[in-house]
């Protein structure tokens, strides 16, 4: 694929088929993350793959009252838990660019995945210390974002549709809405 149609192609997918993904592929991605940018290269970030059926049903546990909404990932075939050390980062102006790097990291995941034909869904919302105790991740380290990785099922199912509701997805915005030139519009 080339590179902007990989970037139109890439969207949040909530319903996967039960087809394994090939560890080439994983792999594949990870090294796609492991190649991005970071501040003064410190490469911040680490990649949990979480495959084993049990831990991915913890992980898509409904849990009301928290973060946890996603249980959508209960039937994934690959959960990618994206975390970071802060103190392998920097902090600037307010920023703390843990975060930074590793969404940068995650986005060439992402993207990567679309290119090989996975579809994923970036995570922001999560239960970070269930995920932290099921994954036996330490308390210094955060859970920055997930995704699952797998093969789009072939219809929509209702969480999708639910799914397009709740978030409000809508078109893209025009260019002229959110790029300016020389000034501030």
């Amino acid at each position: 694929m080339e590179f902007f149609e990989v970037i139109q192609k890439r969207k949040s997918y909530r319903n996967f088929s039960s087809q394994p993904v090939e560890q080439d592929k994983i792999y594949k991605v990870l090294d796609a993350a492991r190649l991005a940018p970071s501040w003064q290269n410190r490469q911040c970030w680490r990649f949990v793959v979480v495959q084993d059926k049990e831990n991915i049903k913890k992980i898509g546990q409904l849990r009301p009252f928290t973060y946890n909404i996603n249980f959508f990932l209960r039937n994934v075939p690959v959960i990618i838990v994206a975390c970071a050390n802060p103190k392998d980062s920097g902090h600037r102006h307010g920023i703390d660019y843990y975060l930074v790097d590793t969404a940068i990291a995650m986005e060439h995941l992402v993207l990567a995945a679309t290119d090989l034909g996975l579809a994923t869904c970036w995570i922001g919302a999560f239960d970070e210390q269930m995920i932290k105790d099921v994954l036996e991740i330490p308390d210094d380290i955060r859970i920055v974002a997930l995704t699952p990785l797998g093969y789009a099922a072939e219809k929509p199912n209702i969480i999708d549709k639910v799914s397009k509701i709740v978030a409000k997805g809508r078109t893209r915005k025009n260019l002229e809405e959110i790029a300016y030139f020389e000034h501030w519009k």
